[in-house]
């Protein structure tokens, strides 16, 4: 943790800012320390160069952090492809939209959204994840970059107070949550006014692969499974997945006939090497919760927080992606 950080952050139980003590040090890093809330005498530990806000967290949760703290300490790769697919999912956000902001993402994972966000030029980049993610993002990131951050927090009591980012983005997380709306409705009140905010999210609409195999699959047996026993399990669907693509879609469409089941996310897919489409096999199946929301009720989290340039895409005909300004005056 950067002492710098220490700005940003409150006390998530009572709003309160947070003193530090420092244990060690090591250059700009703080290492191992204390945060101190004066004034409900809550004490939150810096380890390993990270702040921990969590306390009690709920069995669901628990176990969703769980399942992607295993998926984000094997798959810890950051191929090329990786700027190009964030690139894509914020659209039509680009690159220098990020600069001198304060930019909060929300489930960071590995972070690799965190390094292109804070490569981008933003003033300060905090990710949050509530795994053990956060290790590996501290060393890929936070580590590399002295405006990127990491926090290990719960995304429902976000350590920080009311408007201090600029933009606030959640990737892939939301859905994964046991209240995806709640969880999007903290991530903006985190945001100043007439900063923005973005979200992307698994669609119902045009997922029948996912109803009808995936999902039923994922709830009746392997989120149950062991993470070991279950890696070996993705590794040889991705194989099956793998000569699927290769051998079937792109020469399909290659000669004109795309109108195949998922055809536009599976294209999407198939330019990405072995190892990245292992980890989207594994991270579909690990997941506790998964929730697959509907345009009209993705819609809804946006203008039930009266947000402002609403802006809503279909991603590869499976997913949602949205952008709204937090109004600067609040409707009573």
């Amino acid at each position: 943790m950067k002492e710098r950080l220490l700005q940003y952050l409150v006390c998530p139980a009572c709003q309160q800012e947070l003193r530090l003590t420092v244990e060690k040090k090591e250059g700009l890093e703080i290492t191992e320390g204390l945060l101190t809330c004066p004034q409900c005498a809550t004490v939150y530990p810096i380890a390993g160069g990270i702040p921990s806000f969590v306390q009690e967290v709920s069995e669901d949760k628990q176990k969703t952090a769980a399942a992607f703290g295993y998926e984000w300490t094997h798959f810890t790769e950051m191929p090329e492809t990786y700027e190009a697919q964030f690139l894509d999912w914020i659209s039509p956000i680009q690159p220098d939209f990020f600069k001198g902001k304060v930019v909060l993402d929300a489930g960071c994972g590995i972070g690799r959204h965190t390094y292109y966000a804070a490569q981008y030029g933003a003033k300060d980049v905090i990710g949050v994840d509530l795994s053990q993610a956060v290790e590996t993002s501290y060393k890929q990131v936070g580590l590399a970059f002295e405006n990127a951050h990491i926090v290990q927090a719960d995304i429902y009591a976000l350590p920080f107070r009311p408007g201090t980012f600029d933009f606030g983005y959640s990737i892939g997380v939301l859905h994964h949550l046991p209240d995806p709306q709640a969880g999007f409705s903290a991530v903006v009140r985190s945001i100043k006014a007439g900063g923005a905010v973005f979200g992307w999210v698994y669609g119902h609409e045009n997922n029948g692969i996912v109803h009808y195999f995936i999902d039923p699959l994922r709830k009746s047996i392997t989120r149950y499974l062991p993470h070991n026993f279950l890696n070996g399990i993705s590794f040889f669907l991705t194989v099956i997945l793998q000569i699927i693509l290769k051998g079937v879609y792109r020469p399909l469409n290659a000669i004109g006939i795309k109108s195949l089941p998922s055809n536009e996310y599976l294209m999407h897919i198939s330019h990405f090497n072995f190892r990245t489409n292992y980890s989207i096999v594994f991270d579909h199946l690990v997941a506790p919760t998964a929730f697959y929301i509907r345009r009209e009720d993705f819609e809804t989290w946006f203008t039930t927080l009266h947000l402002k340039d609403i802006k809503l895409s279909w991603r590869n005909q499976n997913s949602w992606r949205g952008y709204g300004v937090i109004p600067t005056e609040q409707k009573s």
